[in-house]
């Protein structure tokens, strides 16, 4: 018998009869530790209740509520050698299957699977939501069994606790007798329930019910995360300065932010620093805490944990910073909140921002938690052993599992590598050499595979035959001249390169600085020259901006991603031109599409980092002179503690803090002329969703609710309005019209529905619909689609969901 920290029960041998019947007892208080549970007897008087809390106090709940359990058994055996094995089992009431396997030396084998059951004589099982909506009404129930041959009678306790600080909010849910009396016959159960009023300000309840009948008890706790029935509308307002200059600014949006009555502030931000480096460090969580599980995002997290681990021990100064971090010591990283990973995923895909840190210590340990080498190196393996489970046996990835070869995403996570490789920020250790060359053999034969259609379709091989794959291709492979090309795909390669020689002056932007690399790095230097020759003379430029390109604004395929083509031009004129001046303007123009944490997507941002550090390493340590005054408070950035001598700064104000008079900023430097410092103020605030505007897009969005009946002609579906009843255990069929005017690529549509309905597919997989295929995840609040390639047309999605819980939602 093994008792570890986390197997906080004890349970009772375990004895596997002959025929699999297997049970086992949980007892009702040994092997538990003491709760200490606040008493909330204020709140019980108020409600003119009888003091009865101090009774439930000391029983023990259940919470080691895992859906697996892991032990390490320590067998022994009986006088007849029959092997009996003793273990300490998950807390959930259930029952579990245990498979078990055997072999001898020789690979003798045998095994075997049985049910076991976890129970006791008096059981409480609440059927809490998955989640809790601001504004909801709800019906909080749960059920007590008695397996006892007597009939017994007792009482039950629903305890509501802020997840964050444990302290009791009974009274902000409008509970009412929170202690309800039950009476439960022999092998019969009872229903209890409670109406609960899901309050504003919340993040997460942590509920605890006990129920106790005589020498009889049992208690759950668990956590449930609360999730708003606002946005989170983020306005942002870059405030970059040149050196010697006093410049006033106007947060308009701030300053008018009073015309909203129902306007609630959650944050404002100013960040500042005289090296773009730092805007690059504080997006690499970003990076690795993006919750979906893409091929292309865990290339991501691998990618953020490399640069970091590179960062880090790149210069002993940072090293020493991210130390010094990494030792504040916060109170706020251990609550329940952090310790929930499965509340985590919940929160951070419904309400990301909660998982901000509310205070300065807690942000710098998140961000040196990255930039710790063990942790590092351990999530690099990882991610690198999922991409290597990701890869299909042809050498290319999908976008999600389950769906075909996509050539761009595996031609972008070999860039990406390519990206490391040559900022010497790839790990010697880490083995991806086998899994990239496959990868690059892949993109090697779909390109003689696009050559060999324009041979068989007798196309005329000196006309212009360039496109996109490609261009990204040749950019991608260029990464890897000493990873031969085989001999049958020779000819089509140093076609493209040909025809890129020859046609490079009709492609975009973005086209033009991937060839110019290519073929710079195959030594075509006049080419490369020209091109980047070409695109300064076709660049804007503007003091407040930088240098930037008109032709450079958001589309809706992969190649026109406005991020992604600033950062490639940053990189082309690095490596061809080695053009200091223009790059430093570039990348001015690429801080002011900062938005908070991140540049719009994960790809965006990981390339925006690459950018940022090229040449960018070195001067990491320096310091700017700036003052900054917001309405009437003054920062004197010198004053101010910096992050460690970095010079960069962050500072916050929460909620009833941020006041409209902060939207008149004034920054003053007294550097250099030629110095630049950047700056910016986030604006974060949620507003109710029907005083969002719809974005006038390209794509249009419908969706109805149908409730399924079935008839003596069959099932039919009645739409749902507001006077439709829907009853506990009614199936409700969502339908979402998807309409798109153009073609699109890489779309993410997610569907977010109400607390009281359980979803009835709960199973992630890859789809096909009339020859459309798409990734189907199924979340706790949310269902989320995503399209690899999205034909202009009109498409419908459709799943089910059960009502679960009474209520108003």
């Amino acid at each position: 018998r093994h008792d570890y920290g986390y197997m906080q029960r004890e349970m009772r041998n375990v004895d596997m009869n002959a025929d699999g019947a297997a049970a086992m007892q949980m007892p009702a208080n040994d092997g538990v530790k003491k709760q200490d549970i606040s008493n909330n007897t204020s709140e019980a008087n108020n409600r003119n209740e009888p003091i009865v809390h101090e009774k439930f106090d000391q029983i023990a709940v259940r919470k080691n509520l895992q859906e697996t359990a892991f032990f390490f058994p320590q067998l022994q055996t009986d006088k007849d050698g029959n092997v009996i094995i003793k273990f300490t089992m998950a807390e959930a009431l259930t029952r579990w299957k245990f498979l078990g396997f055997a072999h001898t030396k020789d690979l003798k084998y045998g095994i075997f699977s049985k049910e076991i059951t976890t129970q006791k004589n008096l059981m409480v099982v609440p059927n809490a939501p998955r989640f809790f909506r601001e504004g909801d009404e709800i019906f909080f129930t749960a059920k007590v069994t008695n397996l006892t041959d007597n009939n017994i009678s007792g009482s039950v306790i629903l305890q509501l606790f802020d997840a964050a600080t444990m302290k009791p909010i009974d009274s902000l849910f409008s509970v009412e007798n929170t202690v309800q009396p039950f009476n439960a016959g022999k092998k019969q159960s009872a229903a209890i329930l409670w109406k609960l009023k899901i309050p504003a300000g919340i993040q997460a309840v942590d509920y605890k019910v006990i129920a106790t009948a005589g020498d009889q008890s049992d208690g759950e706790e668990n956590v449930v995360p609360v999730l708003t029935d606002k946005i989170l509308v983020t306005e942002t307002l870059p405030l970059n300065v040149r050196g010697n200059t006093t410049k006033n600014y106007s947060f308009s949006q701030l300053l008018k932010s009073t015309t909203s009555s129902t306007i609630k502030n959650h944050n404002l931000t100013l960040e500042f620093t005289s090296n773009p480096l730092w805007y690059a460090v504080q997006a690499l969580p970003y990076l690795m805490e993006y919750p979906y599980q893409s091929s292309e995002q865990t290339f991501n997290r691998f990618y953020a944990n490399a640069l970091a681990a590179h960062i880090a021990s790149s210069n002993p100064k940072i090293k020493q910073v991210f130390d010094q971090w990494n030792t504040v010591k916060s109170d706020a990283l251990l609550s329940n909140l952090e310790k929930n990973q499965e509340l985590k995923s919940v929160l951070l895909q419904e309400t990301p921002w909660l998982l901000q840190a509310e205070d300065e210590t807690a942000r710098k340990k998140r961000i040196a938690l990255l930039f710790d080498i063990n942790r590092t190196s351990y999530e690099m393996k990882i991610a690198i052993k999922q991409l290597e489970q990701m890869q299909l046996p042809n050498g290319g990835w999908s976008w999600f599992s389950g769906g075909p070869d996509d050539r761009y995403i595996t031609q972008y996570i070999v860039a990406g590598f390519g990206h490391l490789q040559h900022l010497n920020a790839l790990p010697e250790e880490e083995n991806s050499k086998a899994m990239l060359t496959k990868a690059i053999h892949y993109s090697d034969n779909r390109m003689r595979e696009d050559y060999e259609k324009l041979i068989k379709n007798k196309a005329v091989v000196n006309d212009h035959q360039l496109n996109y794959a490609a261009i990204h291709y040749l950019y991608a492979r260029s990464f890897y001249p000493e990873i031969p090309l085989a001999e049958e795909n020779r000819k089509a390669v140093e076609y493209y390169q040909a025809q890129s020689r020859l046609n490079w002056n009709a492609q975009t932007i973005y086209a033009q600085g991937m060839i110019a690399l290519g073929l710079y790095r195959s030594g075509d230097k006049k080419t490369s020259a020209a091109i980047i020759h070409s695109l300064k003379e076709n660049a804007i430029f503007n003091v407040e901006l930088g240098m930037y390109w008109k032709s450079n604004s958001a589309g809706y395929y992969w190649y026109e991603a406005p991020i992604e083509v600033q950062a490639l031009l940053i990189e082309a004129f690095d490596e061809i031109a080695n053009d200091t001046a223009s790059v430093m303007e570039m990348k001015l123009w690429l801080l002011k599409q900062k938005q908070t944490n991140n540049w719009r997507s994960t790809k965006a941002t990981a390339e925006a980092v690459y950018a940022l550090l090229i040449h960018g390493n070195e001067e990491l340590m320096s310091e700017p002179s700036v003052t900054v005054s917001l309405g009437s408070k003054l920062i004197d950035i010198s004053d101010e503690h910096t992050e460690g001598g970095t010079g960069y700064l962050k500072k916050s104000w929460n909620g009833s803090d941020v006041i409209p008079e902060m939207g008149n900023i004034t920054v003053s430097t007294s550097n250099s002329a030629n110095a630049v410092s950047w700056g910016a103020v986030y604006w974060q605030y949620l507003e109710n969703q029907d005083k969002i505007a719809n974005a006038a897009t390209a794509l249009s969005v419908k969706k109805k609710l149908f409730l399924l009946h079935n008839t003596e002609s069959g099932p039919v579906m009645e739409p749902v309005s507001a006077s439709t009843e829907i009853r506990i255990g009614n199936l409700i069929k969502v339908r979402i019209e998807l309409r798109t005017d153009r073609s699109m690529e890489y779309i993410h549509l997610k569907d977010m529905h109400a607390s009281g309905f359980e979803p009835v597919n709960v199973l992630s997989e890859y789809k096909w619909q009339d020859g459309f295929g798409y990734y189907e995840e199924t979340g706790d609040a949310s269902t989320n689609f995503f399209i690899d390639r999205l034909p202009k047309g009109t498409y419908i999605f459709e799943y089910a969901l059960r009502a679960q819980l009474k209520g108003e939602f």
